[in-house]
C-alpha cells in the first residue's frame, strides 16, 4: 500500500508557497527494512528535506531567505528523519500503517497526546474492517468517537461487513444510538455506501455495481488427503492453477507433503504460502504470487505461467485479502462466512478471454470445494485447528448460511458474487435461526459460549481504554491514569490492542560446519552465505540483511513456560560486538542459529527452515 500511496502522491501538486512538499511515512516496526521507504529518506531529489531550521540569531526565517536553494515549494515527497521515530511517524502529512497505529490512540499510554495530534488533521482510511475481533473493535469504536470530536473524516472499507457491526461503527462516530440508525442496520444492498455525522441523519446509497459477476459452484469435499490429491489431478489434467487454503500452517505443511508425494511424476507442482517465513522470504513470495497469479493486464507473465502442467498453491489466510490473486479452482477449509467469501473472491477474479476461454476447459466454471469438516455429522464438525482459531459458533453459522449452496442442486448450489455477499454475511452474523432444524440445539449451545467470550474480550479491552470524549473545553488531566505506560509498534505494544498471546521474534542466521556464522544462504543480491563477524560490528549492509531475516515463532512458543525457556536459550547466542550503538539493526535482538541443514532445537522442539516451505515444528520432548 505504501508503494501505491507514493505513486499517487507523486502526481499530487503542492501549490502552498514556501513548503518543501508532502511528508510521508511508513508507520510500522519494520519500516526501516522497506526499500521504497528508506530510498525516499536516503536520496531526496532536492537539496534539503529538513523541517524549518531555527535562525542562529534567534529570529525566525519563515520565507527561507537565509537558506535559499534549501527551502523550495515542491510536490516532491519527504521521508523526514525527524518523523521516522515510532511515535512521531504518524505526524507526517501522509502515513500508511497497520491498524495498531490507529488503535494506539484509544490506549492509555504515554505520548497519547502526540498520537491524537497526528490524527487530528487527517482523513483516516480503515481497510478490511470486518477482520477485527471484539477486543480490537472495542478500541476502534473509542478511537472513532475521538476522531469525530476532532472533526476528522473517516472512511471505513469492507467487502463483508455484518449489518450490526455497521451500526456499531456509525453509533461510535456519531456518539448516539437511536431510531435514526435502524436504517443503517437494515440496509441490504450491495455495494452500499453509508454516511453518518454527529449532527446529521444517516444517508444510505446503493451505487451501481461494477457489472462484474462470478457464479461460484460450491461443493463439500471429504477431508482426507487421498481424495483431495485425486480430485486435483482430475481437475488439472489440462493444466491451470488451484489454491488449497488451510486454516493452520500445520495443515498447509501436511497437505503439501501429501500432494507432492501423490503428484510425483505427474508434472504438477506444489508451492506453499503462509506467514511462517522470514520477512524477506515472505515479501519475495508475495511478489512471485502476483507475477504468477496476478491480474492479466498488469502481469503478462501470469498468463504464460498458468499453462500445462498445472500448479497448486497450498496457502493459509495470507491469500485471503490484500493480494490481487486469481485462481482457476479453489479448495478451502471451512471458515467464517466473510472469510469464505474473501477466498471465493480469488476464484476467477479476472476475465481471461471471452467466457474465460483462456482457462483450461474443465476449469471455465468457477468452483469452490469446501473441506476441513466432517460432512457426515449433523451439524458438520469442523476440524480441531479451525475450531481453535475461529471458535465453533461462527463456523457453524457459516455452514448453516451456506447449507443450501453446499448441498443444493442447480442454482441453489451456486453462490453468485457479488449479489449473495450481503445476504450470506447478514444471515451468518444475524440473530435469526438458520440451517436445518436438527442443527439448532448445537447452534444454541455454541452461541452461549460465543456470547461469553465476546463479553470477556470487551471487558478485558476496557481495562486500558481511554475515556470517551467529554464536552468541549473539558481538560484532559488524568486521561491516562492507571495506563499501560509506554507502548509502540513492537510485539509487546501490539499485544496491548490485540487479544493475542505474546509472540517471540528472532533473527535467523546459519552456522557452517567450520563454526563460522553466515547469513542464510538463499538471500538474493549476493547477500546469501556471507560471513558474519562475532567479535566486531558487521558491515551495515550485512547487519541489515540479518534484520530482514526476522521470523516470528508460532505456538507453542506463545505459551509462557515455553516462551521463557526459549528466550533463555536464545540469550546464549549473545555477541557483545553486536550490541554496540553502531549496530542498531542487531542490538537487543534475539538470534536463532540454524545448523548446516537449517535445523535447530529450541525449548524441547525441533525446528527446520527451508526456503520453499518456511518454518516447520517437528516434535516436542
Amino acid at each position: 500500500m505504501f508503494r501505491r500511496l507514493t505513486a499517487w502522491l507523486k502526481r499530487l501538486p503542492d501549490q502552498r508557497p514556501g513548503r518543501v512538499g508532502h511528508t510521508v511515512a511508513l508507520a510500522h516496526a519494520k519500516s526501516g527494512l522497506n526499500d521504497d521507504y528508506t530510498r525516499l529518506a536516503r536520496e531526496p531529489t532536492y537539496p534539503n528535506a529538513d523541517i524549518a531550521r531555527d535562525d542562529p540569531a534567534g529570529r525566525d526565517d519563515p520565507a527561507g531567505k537565509k537558506d535559499k536553494g534549501h527551502r523550495r515549494a515542491s510536490a516532491e515527497l519527504v521521508a523526514h528523519h525527524w518523523l521516522r521515530g515510532r511515535k512521531k511517524a504518524m505526524l507526517s502529512s501522509f502515513a500508511v500503517g497497520t491498524i495498531d497505529q490507529l488503535l494506539f490512540a484509544g490506549l492509555k499510554t504515554r505520548h497519547l497526546a502526540l498520537r491524537h495530534l497526528a490524527l487530528a488533521g487527517k482523513v483516516v482510511v480503515i481497510d478490511e474492517a470486518h477482520a477485527y475481533d471484539t477486543y480490537m473493535s472495542t478500541y476502534l469504536d473509542r478511537v472513532l468517537s475521538w476522531l469525530s470530536a476532532y472533526g476528522v473524516p473517516v472512511v471505513v472499507l469492507s467487502a463483508t461487513l455484518p449489518a450490526h457491526r455497521r451500526r456499531e461503527l456509525a453509533a461510535a462516530y456519531t456518539g448516539k444510538e437511536g431510531p435514526d440508525l435502524t436504517a443503517v442496520q437494515t440496509a441490504r444492498d450491495y455495494p452500499l455506501i453509508t454516511t453518518v455525522g454527529p449532527e446529521q441523519r444517516p444517508r444510505i446509497y446503493a451505487p451501481t455495481a461494477s457489472g462484474r459477476r462470478t457464479d461460484v459452484e460450491l461443493e463439500p469435499l471429504n477431508d482426507d488427503y487421498a481424495t483431495l490429491a485425486q480430485r486435483l489431478l482430475n481437475e488439472l489434467r489440462d493444466g491451470g492453477c488451484a489454491a488449497v487454503v488451510r486454516n493452520t500452517v500445520a495443515r498447509a505443511h501436511e497437505t503439501a507433503r501429501h500432494l507432492r508425494n501423490h503428484f510425483a511424476g505427474t508434472g504438477l507442482s506444489v508451492e506453499v504460502a503462509h506467514a511462517r517465513f522470514l520477512d524477506l522470504d515472505r515479501s519475495e513470495n508475495d511478489e512471485q504470487l502476483l507475477r504468477s497469479f496476478g491480474p492479466p493486464d498488469k502481469n503478462a507473465e501470469s498468463g504464460r505461467e498458468r499453462a500445462v502442467p498445472g500448479r497448486v498453491v497450498v496457502a493459509t489466510q495470507v491469500v485471503e485479502q490484500s493480494l490481487d490473486l486469481d485462481f482457476d479452482l479453489m479448495v478451502t477449509d471451512l471458515a467464517p462466512v466473510d472469510l469464505m467469501l474473501q477466498r471465493m473472491g480469488r476464484l476467477h477474479r479476472h476475465e481471461r478471454g471471452e467466457g474465460q476461454c483462456e482457462r483450461p476447459r474443465p476449469l471455465r466454471t468457477a468452483r469452490c470445494l469446501v473441506t476441513g469438516a466432517d460432512w457426515n455429522s449433523s451439524p458438520p464438525e469442523p476440524v480441531r485447528g479451525s475450531r481453535t482459531i475461529y471458535r465453533p459458533y461462527p463456523l457453524l453459522r457459516a455452514v448453516a448460511a451456506l447449507e443450501p449452496h453446499l448441498f443444493g442442486a442447480g442454482r441453489e448450489g451456486t453462490v453468485r458474487l457479488p449479489d449473495d455477499i450481503s445476504v450470506l454475511v447478514q444471515q451468518a452474523y444475524g440473530e435469526e435461526g438458520i440451517g436445518p432444524e436438527e442443527w439448532r440445539a448445537a447452534l444454541e449451545e455454541t452461541h452461549a459460549g460465543h456470547v461469553r467470550e465476546q463479553a470477556a474480550q470487551e471487558m478485558k479491552a476496557d481495562t486500558f481504554r481511554i475515556a470517551a470524549p467529554g464536552k468541549n473545553g473539558r481538560g484532559l488531566v488524568g486521561w491516562v491514569d492507571a495506563g499501560v505506560g509506554d507502548a509502540d509498534d513492537s510485539t509487546t505494544g501490539r499485544a496491548q490492542v490485540r487479544d493475542s498471546e505474546d509472540s517471540l521474534e528472532v533473527l535467523v542466521v546459519q552456522r557452517r560446519t567450520d563454526g563460522v556464522l553466515t547469513t542464510v544462504p538463499w538471500l538474493s543480491g549476493s547477500l546469501g552465505g556471507r560471513e558474519l563477524p562475532t567479535d566486531a560490528v558487521p558491515a551495515p549492509y550485512l547487519a541489515r540483511s540479518v534484520a530482514r531475516s526476522a521470523l516470528r515463532l508460532p505456538f507453542p512458543f506463545t505459551v509462557s513456560t515455553c516462551l521463557d525457556q526459549a528466550v533463555s536459550e536464545l540469550e546464549e547466542n549473545y555477541f557483545p560486538a553486536w550490541q554496540a550503538k553502531e549496530c542498531h539493526w542487531l542490538a537487543g535482538e534475539l538470534i536463532m542459529i540454524l545448523d548446516e541443514n537449517c535445523h535447530t532445537r529450541l525449548a524441547g522442539y525441533g525446528l527446520t527452515y527451508s526456503r520453499n516451505d518456511g518454518l516447520e515444528i517437528h516434535y516436542a520432548e
